[in-house]
């Protein structure tokens, strides 16, 4: 599936956290360590930073091309700083319903909200459970819809359901938005595996998440993620594992320029930097923590320090 990255912390090179790294995110299109599947459908980027010229708006690149032909990013990612990021890389089946086109590239981004959305995930029929779930969406931000991705349509779903951007009323907000999925499949008879692995990012600000439905549109599948992914993939079992692996969070202070994603070592408490990733980036992973099936985090950049909130997320 999609690869997701997001950063919040000092004001860093771009490049060291899109190209340097051995396993960067654009090296992870053509070369994914945990998916059987190339990237091929598009990559983009979203960013903040203090030295660009409208330091409170986002910069947004989207490119409907594998990340690794693209022939721009050897000369916009090095000349950018960013404090806050998010990227992505897309992955779909080549076949006449995949539309590569700038609007179906992630993140997603809407005028009258400071969040921009990446996800690794899938929502299979959504535009049938679109019959019970638009009645929930608000007309701002359906009209700004360009694309034809459940990823922007569920961005539109969740803005309408958000009532503030305290991390009381996201985490509300993702639980209803679930729900609504969940009803809108009884409904119309349509069970599946949904899987939202989802990156909701603002400045300084980083909330991730980790849930879904398993086959029968239950919210509490189980299974050992590690177990069943020993089976053949585009197997039920290997779409279950996908969906109960963990998301990767590794935090630390004065990220390092070299070909790694590295820190300092520090406490937690000590940290001033915090990636969240959709796999480790690193090939020791004993410093990445884990966001598990189920869990909600949330993370912000307060001054020089960064706080981290997991919580479980109740449907």
């Amino acid at each position: 599936m999609c690869r997701v990255l997001a950063y919040i912390g000092s004001e860093v090179p771009l490049e060291n956290l899109l190209l340097k790294p051995e396993n960067s995110l654009i090296n992870q299109a053509l070369d994914p360590e945990r998916h059987p599947q190339l990237q091929l459908a598009g990559w983009g980027f979203g960013a903040w930073g203090e030295h660009l010229l409208k330091p409170e708006e986002p910069f947004l690149y989207h490119r409907p091309m594998a990340a690794f032909y693209d022939d721009n990013v050897g000369g916009i990612v090095p000349s950018l700083q960013v404090s806050t990021m998010l990227a992505h890389v897309r992955a779909a089946d080549y076949n006449a319903k995949t539309v590569l086109a700038d609007e179906n590239c992630h993140p997603f981004s809407f005028e009258g909200t400071p969040w921009i959305i990446a996800q690794n995930g899938d929502v299979p029929n959504w535009q049938l459970l679109q019959r019970e779930l638009l009645q929930h969406c608000k007309d701002e931000y359906l009209k700004q819809m360009r694309g034809n991705t459940d990823t922007e349509f569920l961005y539109v779903l969740l803005l309408s359901l958000l009532e503030s951007d305290s991390d009381e009323d996201v985490k509300r907000a993702f639980e209803e938005m679930l729900r609504l999925l969940v009803q809108a499949m009884k409904d119309l008879d349509l069970p599946a595996l949904i899987k939202l692995k989802l990156a909701l990012v603002s400045p300084n600000r980083i909330i991730g998440v980790n849930v879904g439905t398993g086959h029968q549109g239950e919210t509490d599948p189980a299974g050992d993620w590690r177990e069943l992914r020993k089976s053949e993939p585009g197997t039920d079992d290997f779409a279950l594992a996908m969906l109960l692996e963990p998301m990767y969070l590794l935090m630390g202070r004065n990220f390092q320029d070299d070909s790694t994603y590295g820190f300092e070592d520090c406490s937690v408490e000590e940290a001033t930097s915090v990636i969240f990733a959709s796999e480790p980036l690193t090939e020791g992973t004993d410093d990445w923590s884990t966001l598990e099936f189920g869990e909600i985090v949330f993370l912000e950049r307060d001054g020089e320090s960064i706080t981290r909130t997991v919580d479980l997320l109740k449907v």
